[in-house]
């Protein structure tokens, strides 16, 4: 089995490509400490490794965050042992009743068509970006009365330093520019 790995914008975080779907069709899971990684075998083996503090699974990636004062150097190869081990054992990547995140807020009338152009824009422009740089960007709310909207950075995007200038001066010019409802964009917290 060879496992590609890629380097992120994040220093502290990155991206391994096993080859085999990750977590496929069920969409992404982030797990920010050892915690809450009990529906995923594969996160639970990761936080094994000394110095790992985020996993997240995408549909074919998974990206690793380490503890900054840790060196890639040394955990690289026993992320990618680990890895391999959960592949090579035919285990499964999350639990089959895991799935995506739940409780979306509804939305009615006029702001249900600005926060479905919203999805749309997230879904076709930024997150096929985002997935690139080992992350993932998902749609939490809109407020109609401010104008906000709040999104969540995931994997390799949570605590990049460059994330807030990719919201700011990325996808919220551009949701701007196509949405003129939307007056600002910040990370859900």
């Amino acid at each position: 089995m060879f496992i590609q790995t890629e380097a992120t914008p994040n220093p502290d975080t990155v991206k391994f490509l096993p080859g085999p779907p990750v977590a496929g069709a069920l969409g992404s899971f982030d797990y920010p400490d050892a915690a809450s990684a009990r529906q995923s075998l594969l996160a639970r083996a990761l936080f094994q490794v000394e110095g790992v503090d985020r996993v997240f699974l995408g549909s074919d990636f998974v990206s690793v965050s380490k503890d900054p004062s840790r060196d890639w150097r040394q955990m690289k190869p026993l992320v990618l042992a680990a890895i391999m081990d959960h592949y090579m054992a035919g285990l499964p990547v999350v639990e089959a009743e895991a799935g995506a995140d739940a409780g979306e807020a509804e939305y009615e009338g006029e702001t249900a068509e600005i926060v479905n152009e919203i999805k749309e824009l997230i879904e076709t422009r930024v997150r096929p970006a985002v997935a690139q740089d080992g992350g993932d960007i998902t749609f939490q709310r809109f407020d109609a009365d401010t104008g906000i909207v709040h999104l969540s950075l995931r994997g390799a995007c949570a605590g990049c330093p460059s994330s807030t200038m990719t919201l700011k001066q990325g996808i919220e010019n551009m949701l701007r520019t196509y949405v003129p409802e939307v007056t600002a964009v910040e990370a859900a917290l």
